[in-house]
């Protein structure tokens, strides 16, 4: 399997005078990793080689970080309200010839001390509603190749949880010899003997790492049949 994989890798970056070989890929392809950590609770195995239609694919348990949400809302609430009180007592205190300053200063410093509190506990909340957020992975449209976890497993950040595709286009990737570029640009592409009205999409002015005396380019084929085929690509 593996040699095939190289012969095909190969063959796809050949070119025969203006005649090329590529396999068409969809336009793009996604690799969707765990941001967070936690043991899985849900898996759509349904999905898996089909279309998504805004579906969840994976869940991750957030059940104790929905939990310390909530209990750290109720505290911010409180301690909101805390602070308007001690605010009260120090105008109070200021309205009084009687309280030292040395009163007057604890007071404050009892204000900043709740006020630092609500800050780090208003940072505690946005962290804990983003990783509530990122515990449950959702596909708007994309087409679900593989899904990697079962229910079950714990994963970690940098964990592989599936991947995904969007095969609303394809796209082919050749590597055209620096001398030939300029003649290309001007010639009309057909794909396997076909004349098509389609264009070069992108075209790398750098020479690429391995094939270090050509240029990669890109066609964008839109709303092609099928995918992974080897296409004939022609400039004429």
């Amino acid at each position: 399997m593996k040699k095939n994989i190289i012969a095909l890798v190969l063959l796809s970056s050949l070119g025969f005078g203006s005649e090329y070989y590529a396999k068409l890929n969809p336009i793009n392809t996604y690799t969707v990793k765990s941001a967070v950590s936690g043991k899985v609770i849900y898996v759509n195995d349904e999905i898996k080689s089909n279309t998504a239609k805004k579906s969840t694919i994976v869940k991750i348990d957030s059940q104790v970080d929905m939990i310390d949400l909530k209990q750290s809302q109720l505290k911010l609430k409180n301690l909101n309200e805390t602070l308007k009180i001690q605010k009260g007592i120090l105008k109070s205190f200021q309205r009084v010839s009687s309280k030292s300053q040395f009163d007057k200063d604890n007071q404050k410093i009892t204000i900043l001390n709740i006020a630092s509190t609500i800050s780090d506990l208003k940072t505690k909340i946005a962290t804990l509603q983003d990783q509530i957020e990122k515990k449950t992975l959702h596909e708007v449209k994309n087409y679900i190749y593989d899904i990697s976890v079962e229910v079950g497993d714990y994963v970690t950040p940098g964990v592989l949880l599936y991947n995904s595709m969007d095969l609303s286009a394809g796209k082919l990737e050749i590597f055209i010899p620096i001398s030939d570029i300029d003649t290309i640009k001007s010639k009309k592409i057909f794909l396997d003997g076909k004349e098509t009205d389609l264009t070069i999409s992108k075209l790398y002015s750098v020479a690429d790492s391995t094939h270090i005396s050509s240029y990669k380019c890109e066609i964008i084929v839109p709303t092609p049949t099928k995918f992974s085929n080897l296409v004939k690509i022609e400039f004429k």
